[in-house]
């Protein structure tokens, strides 16, 4: 038999199984009517009063392998004790190797082609019912302690729950197992509601891995158990806390990936689809469970549907029942920031089935490794290709909008996630992500020094990605925009028409092309380019950024603050660009805004925020004369502006009647500088005083 069509593209035998994607409505159909159709009640109203509550744990960067009674290496005693007494899974899969993709599809019950979150840093819609939201509704008290940025309330999963305690230490991008517990039972001790749910990650085990004694020098040689070691103990104290207080409960610990560890080139997780990343732990223990172990492949995504079942809210695709499946999983990001072959997995039985440019067949329970690829021995049965062929991959064009700001850019950078809104070239030819290994770690560096804006190092990098994937699109243009920050223009302007030439038609080569003139002395040059740019993508922020930059250089600071209105419409604005409109609206006599953005802003900044005596001054622009005495008083002597603060300050204290206004004048006339003397002179609200 023939077998070519195995390791070439996507094309013969597997373009002719596409015209088989009819069945898509039916796949993705199930998925939703099983996530999103109506609530049924199998146990009748004595057993909806009798819903337990129920606690689930997630371990994020956690393989199926490093945890457990058979983990080698490690005790687990916590994970292993709900082993004896529940059910375990010994052949779980995550949706997506990726922290925010696993947790969306956990907490909606759809694979990634359902909700549509890809890749990290990307907003779950908002029409996508999540699993705290129905338990709310279904009477459930509902909190969430999550221990990373990377699953902050901004990215939608947020939604539902009473209390979403997303709060790390400050400048900070995790926080401690120990910590998160704590947080958790103290919630759990305090809250009379009954019954709960709760849902609580730990993110200890993601590299960087520096566990806390005794678990360093415990594991000295493998910190990355180390890791899993010590949230196990935090785990074990979890559970004792949460089934001490709310009585009859339902427990889930499912990890949402595992973690390369150098398994198939693969140092940490993301860009493949190989059992050290996709195969995780997942343990049930409570009401209505068939004890012991199962060996069938089942999708972590039905962790919502049991949930589900034990709140009386439907049964449909549980775990506590005995449902069959083709599981799925996909690994987008290496498409969605640079092109490459889409990867999607499926499994069933021992087989699981890779499709990423040609097909991989792996025997899982024979070759745990994956060692050796049986599709040269033998086609992928036809039920994974199918299934494979069938799921959804997403076009990189219809990446939703990034609307990250440069801080929030860098804390992901610092987890090692890529935080790009680049469209890739896609090619027929692109490379396989398992072809590009090498590449990995080299693109994380570069990623890392590039958001932390340390260009000097990151070229080098950048210059090595383009010489061995020279259709990456995001590399040619980071490798520009980092000459362009470093003043090289002559290098920018050649790395600016390779880009040109590799995808002519693409706006994202437009827009740093026009950020490249605008942070220069050509910057007119960048205004046309900005305003088609605009005007065809509305929410494109970059050009948006840019425009409003260009808009206050030519002097229409009117525009320059309308813009700059919108873009804080499709994002956060920071303290500091708070503090720049603020200003900027000041000098346009535009009082409301600009109190409003410098009361936001000292909100953020707290004792750190500089800008006191303009909060005072517009105070007393808008006759909120004890709010502007506040500011005023808060004035530092040691500012340049003190003698300012104090000429305001007098002011105020004479058009509230104060006492000592007269001390208040004369202690402003002591400390006047050129600027104040005369207008402390000709102010008539001073006179005769």
């Amino acid at each position: 038999m023939n077998h070519r069509w195995l390791r070439g593209g996507r094309s013969g035998g597997l373009a002719r199984s596409r015209r088989r994607r009819e069945g898509l409505a039916c796949l993705v159909g199930l998925v939703l009517s099983a996530a999103c159709g109506p609530a049924r009640d199998d146990g009748g109203s004595d057993k909806a009063a009798r819903r337990p509550s129920i606690l689930i744990v997630t371990l994020d960067t956690t393989r199926a392998d490093a945890i457990g009674p058979e983990a080698p290496g490690i005790r687990t005693p916590a994970f292993d004790a709900l082993v004896a007494r529940g059910r375990v899974f010994r052949r779980a899969y995550t949706t997506a190797p990726e922290t925010l993709p696993a947790h969306s599809s956990m907490m909606t019950g759809l694979y990634p082609a359902g909700h549509g979150v890809h890749e990290n840093a990307r907003q779950l819609p908002g029409d996508r019912v999540v699993l705290a939201e129905r338990l709310r509704q279904a009477g459930y008290g509902t909190a969430a302690f999550v221990s990373s940025f990377v699953l902050a309330r901004r990215y939608g999963l947020s939604r539902g729950f009473d209390v979403y305690d997303d709060e790390l230490p400050p400048g900070g991008v995790e926080r401690a197992s120990s910590a998160t517990t704590e947080r958790a039972l103290a919630h759990v001790r305090s809250t009379a509601t009954r019954p709960l749910f709760v849902w609580v990650h730990y993110f200890d085990a993601h590299a960087p891995y520096a566990p806390a004694e005794p678990f360093r020098s415990r594991f000295a040689k493998n910190p990355y158990r180390g890791e899993v070691a010590a949230m196990d103990e935090q785990l074990g104290r979890l559970v004792e806390g949460f089934e001490h207080n709310v009585g009859e409960a339902a427990i889930v610990v499912v990890g949402d990936h595992g973690e390369g560890l150098g398994d198939h080139g693969e140092s940490q997780h993301g860009n493949l689809l190989y059992q050290s990343t996709m195969h995780v732990p997942l343990v049930l223990a409570g009401p209505g469970l068939a004890r012991g172990a199962s060996e069938r492949p089942v999708s972590t995504r039905r962790v919502f549907h049991t949930i589900l079942d034990w709140a009386s809210l439907g049964a449909a695709d549980s775990l506590r029942g005995d449902a069959d499946e083709i599981v799925l999983g996909e690994a987008m990001r290496p498409r969605l920031a640079f092109g490459w072959q889409p990867q999607v997995m499926a499994v069933k039985g021992g087989t699981k089935v890779i499709l990423a440019g040609r097909a991989e067949v792996y025997d899982v329970v024979a070759d745990p490794a994956e060692t050796r690829d049986l599709a040269e021995e033998a086609p992928p049965p036809p039920t994974l290709l199918t299934a494979a062929l069938e799921y959804p991959v997403p076009a990189p064009g219809t990446r939703p909008a990034d609307s990250l700001r440069e801080d929030e850019r860098q804390r992901l950078a610092t987890l090692g996630y890529l935080a790009t809104d680049t469209s890739p070239l896609v090619r027929k030819d692109a490379p396989r992500p398992v072809d590009m290994v090498h590449l990995f770690t080299t693109i994380d560096e570069a990623s890392t020094l590039f958001v932390r804006a340390e260009y000097e190092r990151a070229i080098p990098l950048l210059e090595k990605i383009r010489a061995a994937d020279p259709h990456n699109l995001d590399a040619v243009l980071r490798l520009a925009t980092a000459h362009s920050a470093l003043g090289h223009g002559r290098r920018a302007l050649a790395a600016f028409e390779q880009a040109r030439a590799l995808a002519p038609d693409s706006p994202d080569v437009r827009t740093y092309l026009a950020l490249h003139y605008a942070r220069g002395e050509e910057w007119r040059r960048a205004a046309p380019l900005l305003e088609q740019i605009v005007s065809e993508s509305p929410e494109r922020l970059p050009a948006l950024e840019a425009l409003a930059v260009v808009r206050q250089r030519q002097g229409r600071v009117d525009d320059a603050i309308a813009m700059r209105q919108r873009i804080y419409t499709l994002r956060d604005p920071s303290a500091p660009e708070l503090v720049q409109l603020g200003l900027l609206a000041m000098s346009r006599q535009q009082t409301a805004l600009a109190l409003g953005s410098l009361e936001r802003a000292r909100e953020l900044q707290g004792s750190a925020f500089e800008h006191d005596l303009e909060l005072g001054v517009l105070y007393l622009a808008a006759r909120r004369y004890d709010e502007a005495r506040e500011a005023l008083d808060r004035v530092s002597p040691s500012s340049a502006r003190y003698p300012m603060g104090l000429f305001k300050r007098a002011q105020v204290s004479v058009l509230l009647g104060e006492r000592d206004s007269a001390r208040r004048i004369a202690l402003a006339r002591q400390h006047a500088d050129a600027t104040t003397r005369p207008l402390i002179e000709n102010e008539r609200l001073f006179a005769r005083r």
